[in-house]
């Protein structure tokens, strides 16, 4: 006969729940963030994304399931500079002290980077233009060393018991990181001084860092709907030299690109943008590996 030692197995129970605990609750508003913090935290963090690929965030609705996400959240990590601007707020109201500007749980991206096109002055003529400049940064590479640094310090702090697991996988990603961004640097060199043109100017960093030109946004201002006349005025423009692609992320319409392309015969190109942004995209490594491609595809 099996004896069973009810004291054992009720022992076994109370560990596993404390395990299970002793994960750290992230609320990552964007895909790139919960895949970098993964990278990062490994099992000791339990994250949930507030987007995917293909949604806009800037437009998304504050659901209760990301309500109670967020009160359960000890640790927040999101782009900033007014990206979320439309829905986080909304959520902070329900959210401990902790995940309040200036608490150990907030993490905001562009607090922490050099953050491009910064207006001098703002107003409701130009469109949706964030006043803390351009909110996109995970899309240079460079950029997620110094957010994956950050991120390690915020750990470090909310779970001290495992500040050393912290340390080591943070210089794992660090180490590899940086092997991985001299591979690309030399693998896009042949996009080094081409033009493309954009939907919306999501991708401001990935062209900065790979040295590729912008000859216009299909968006006459930022957040607005393509126009007829806008879009004849990058027609003729793009007549006069030669242009690689016209690039969109996965959340923008396809309408205006498709039409200018049907004019140009320039390739239409969904850039992933993100994690999960395409099949191949399944990680932050994946995401660039994957960009890089699309654009040699078309590059000269």
């Amino acid at each position: 006969m099996v004896r069973i030692n009810i004291s054992i197995i009720i022992s076994s129970l109370i560990a596993a729940s404390f395990g299970v605990q002793a994960a750290v609750s992230v609320f990552a508003c964007e895909p790139e963030w919960a895949s970098l913090t993964k990278a990062i935290g490994g099992t000791h963090v339990r994250v949930v994304s507030a987007t995917h690929a293909r949604q806009n965030p800037h437009y998304i609705r504050a659901r209760p399931s990301l309500i109670a996400a967020i009160r359960r959240a000890e640790l927040l990590v999101c782009s900033g500079a007014s990206l979320e601007a439309g829905w986080l707020p909304v959520l902070l109201k329900r959210a401990s002290s902790e995940l309040q500007p200036g608490g150990v749980g907030y993490l905001m991206a562009t607090d922490h980077v050099a953050v491009l096109e910064t207006p001098t002055t703002v107003d409701r003529s130009m469109g949706d233009v964030h006043p803390e400049g351009n909110p996109h940064v995970h899309l240079n590479p460079n950029n997620l060393i110094q957010i994956g640094r950050r991120i390690k310090e915020q750990l470090q702090k909310i779970d001290p018991d495992n500040k050393a697991v912290y340390a080591k996988r943070y210089a794992d990603f660090e180490r590899q990181w940086a092997v991985a961004i001299q591979r690309w640097t030399v693998q896009a060199a042949p996009l080094r001084g081409q033009t493309v043109i954009v939907h919306h100017k999501s991708l401001s960093y990935l062209l900065d860092w790979l040295g590729i030109n912008t000859l216009a946004s299909l968006e006459p201002v930022p957040g607005l709907p393509p126009t007829a006349s806008h879009l004849n005025t990058v027609l003729k423009d793009s007549s006069r030299q030669p242009v690689l692609a016209i690039l969109r992320t996965p959340y923008d319409p396809s309408d205006a690109s498709e039409w200018m392309a049907s004019k140009t015969r320039i390739p239409s190109v969904v850039v992933p943008y993100t994690v999960g942004g395409s099949d191949q995209s399944t990680d932050l490594k994946a995401l660039f590996n994957h960009t890089i491609e699309l654009l040699l595809m078309h590059g000269s």
